[in-house]
């Protein structure tokens, strides 16, 4: 019997935390994303239950086989940035960014500037996943570099498309100090740096942490990259039905755009300033493929292995678990390889579980995408509601779960595991409990 494979509690409440070890709740949520803005928004959206996947309109995407994508299309930066100087300085990328960070502390009714904040600048960090950081920007001042030269390019290029482009500019304006990372785990990011944030407060390093995942990657050579490989859905004229997890007839994932930050605090420290608390962050686990650059490993064993070790932290069995929150892509093979790695986790109890996956809706954004599930997954405690799974009409028989259909389920549940799986292997699991 492996580490992964012992169960030893019976409490959705980790009992099995060694001593000194913190609790790490959810206190404020902030999301960009193509069904809404800020918790509400996001919040109407998923109830709203209609796919944001639209025909591309950022630029002509006639040349390609795919044409559709999710976009923000009501994101105003201005309403985040008022100084037209500093607004300049953030490219879309970085824009994303500091608006969810921002929407995030108001959320949890926090002021990080204010005297009455009880954390300290170095008590506080930030770790952002994004799998493309600013390439379409660094991709539109190639375009100007090719026309006219290396002095017309934005001398803010070389500060803006690196992956910590995001997290470094969050730090700079709210003058916080503590550790900030950025990870480049193409489509686990998000999720990535939620878990590393959890083990930051979990072990003591720091007792508030801005996480999750920024993606603005709508532009036409990085939108085409993944058109050429045959990677996202050509259902050119029925966008609204391109995204479709497990479905018969998924033919790809859709490109989106969007972000999603949390707020994660100590337990006791939020307690002690009567923050609202969505839930709690219990386990994470994250393994490699080792396999292939875009296939996922056949049978899903280290996809099955991530979940295992999330729910080895919680110290929760598989029959504690609430709800699953899948990747559920929309591709042939990651459907039905996660299919299968739930399976391997829990048994018979897969067949009767409440699944979903929520890309129907929003989309798939990359590096922010599991971010933003976690979001939505945070949301379902408070409103003890748990989302379909958009567009699933005729599940492919390899697919033969106990998806969530049409317009969702009223449900109330305790633990939620949550699912995101990237290019080259990356495989990460959270699993999040009621507080």
């Amino acid at each position: 019997m492996t580490r992964e494979d012992r169960w030893e509690p019976e409490s959705a409440q980790s009992t099995n935390r060694p001593s000194g070890q913190k609790r790490v709740v959810i206190t404020g949520l902030g999301a960009v994303t193509p069904i809404g803005i800020g918790q509400k928004g996001l919040w109407e959206g998923v109830k709203r239950g209609v796919s944001a996947v639209q025909r591309v309109t950022r630029f002509d995407p006639g040349q390609f086989r795919s044409q559709v994508a999710a976009q923000v299309n009501d994101f105003d930066p201005q309403d985040w940035v008022h100084d037209g100087k500093k607004l300049r300085r953030l490219d879309r990328f970085s824009q994303f960014g500091l608006a969810a960070a921002m929407l995030a502390l108001e959320d949890a009714g926090l002021n990080l500037k204010d005297a009455a904040n009880p954390y300290s600048p170095e008590e506080v960090g930030c770790y952002i996943g994004t799998a493309l950081g600013g390439i379409t920007y660094a991709e539109e001042q190639h375009e100007i570099y090719m026309t006219d030269g290396i002095r017309a390019v934005s001398p803010l290029l070389a500060l803006s498309i690196f992956g910590g482009a995001a997290s470094c500019n969050i730090a700079i304006e709210l003058g916080i100090n503590g550790p900030n990372i950025a990870n480049a785990n193409s489509c686990a990011s998000g999720t990535i740096a939620l878990g590393e944030a959890f083990r930051v407060i979990k072990q003591g390093v720091a007792r508030a942490m801005l996480a999750g995942g920024v993606e603005a990657p709508l532009a036409p050579l990085v939108y085409g990259s993944f058109s050429v490989i045959k990677a996202m859905s050509s259902a050119n004229e029925t966008p609204e039905l391109a995204c479709r997890p497990f479905d018969r007839n998924r033919d790809g994932f859709v490109m989106a755009e969007g972000s999603a930050i949390l707020l994660l605090e100590e337990y006791e420290s939020a307690v002690a300033r009567n923050a609202p608390i969505y839930g709690e962050i219990l386990g994470y686990g994250t393994t490699n493929d080792a396999y292939h650059m875009t296939a996922p490993l056949p049978g899903g064993s280290q996809a099955t292995r991530s979940m295992r070790m999330a729910l080895y932290e919680a110290g929760l069995s598989p029959a504690q678990v609430g709800y699953i929150n899948a990747h559920a892509s929309s591709t042939p093979l990651n459907d039905k390889t996660e299919t299968q790695a739930l399976k391997q986790v829990f048994g018979e109890l897969a067949y009767h579980l409440p699944i979903s996956g929520t890309k129907g809706l929003h989309g798939h954004a990359l590096g922010a995408t599991g971010a933003i599930e976690a979001a939505i997954c945070s949301l379902s405690f408070r409103h003890n509601f748990l989302p379909p799974t958009t567009n699933l009409r005729d599940a492919d028989p390899e697919c033969d779960l106990a998806y969530i259909k049409d317009e969702g389920l009223n449900c109330k549940v305790d633990t939620i595991l949550s699912n995101s799986f990237g290019f080259g292997g990356i495989n990460a699991a959270l699993v999040l409990g009621r507080v």
